[in-house]
């Protein structure tokens, strides 16, 4: 069974099953709303995972993975608190999208405004058919402060993202993932079951070949052609003098790994 992560409040879950971290967020009557205490659970949670697990899981008890900013909290704070506060979000979700393990996003109802930066921050998000996406900030007042004017922006393009903030536009799972920002779609109720799939297979993978696709993949993005090109072949060149793809590398000659097959070969 989950459990409250000590000193969060009841924010949030977490069950370590397998090699696989659960962290739940526990809020569903806020529709799993965050807040900076929220966000700080989420921090301890990832923290314990990237410690315990090989790779994690992100969920939302309740019909909803997270509507956002708790706007009866953001709305008090004086303008450097606010700006602190957009600081801290962005170093915690950090921690997902560039931390020591791979995350994903099992994505329920309401995946809005911060909830979706959320989502963005993990590696893999994962959406069931009930999952609807919009960043309302436009209608707000307000502008994104968690890290998805960069994370969404890059996911599904700044045009995209500018059409959602001025119009209000709401997406469903389908729509999103034909625009970038969804990597599976699933039948309703089973976006958790496939996330932990998911998940699963990508703790079986090599811990550093994890880490160097989380790190330097996106790095090498944000490079030019031939930095990125000098960039990769210094990292190829690590993983491959690695205890873990010795022996995997081993077992592949030695006719002990499986094959990659095309789909449905079996």
């Amino acid at each position: 069974m989950p459990k409250i992560v000590d000193g969060a409040a009841g924010f949030v879950t977490y069950e370590l099953r397998g090699e696989v971290a659960l962290i739940g967020l526990n809020r569903p009557k806020k529709r799993n709303a965050i807040s900076d205490r929220f966000v700080e659970a989420i921090n301890d949670s990832v923290a314990r995972a990237s410690a315990e697990a090989k790779a994690g899981v992100i969920h939302g008890h309740g019909p909803h993975f997270c509507a956002g900013l708790d706007l009866s909290e953001h709305s008090e704070k004086p303008l450097f608190e606010a700006v602190k506060g957009s600081r801290r979000w962005h170093a915690v979700f950090n921690t997902i999208e560039r931390g020591t393990i791979p995350f994903v996003s099992a994505l329920t109802g309401a995946t809005v405004g911060g909830g979706f930066e959320l989502a963005a921050s993990t590696q893999i998000r994962v959406a069931d058919s009930t999952a609807f996406f919009a960043l309302p900030e436009g209608q707000r007042g307000i502008f994104v402060g968690g890290g998805g004017s960069v994370r969404i922006a890059r996911l599904i393009g700044p045009a995209r993202m500018g059409d959602m903030m001025l119009t209000g536009r709401v997406l469903s799972a389908d729509a999103m993932e034909r625009w970038g920002g969804v990597t599976y779609v699933t039948e309703e109720g089973k976006a958790l079951e496939r996330a932990i799939e998911v998940a699963s297979q990508m703790a079986t993978n090599a811990e550093f070949t994890n880490y160097a696709i989380i790190n330097a993949l996106p790095r090498i993005a944000d490079m030019s052609a031939e930095d990125g090109l000098f960039a990769e072949s210094m990292v190829a060149s690590l993983a491959t003098m690695t205890d873990d793809a010795k022996d995997r590398l081993r077992a592949f000659l030695e006719k002990r790994a499986a094959k990659v097959q095309a789909p449905g070969d079996g």
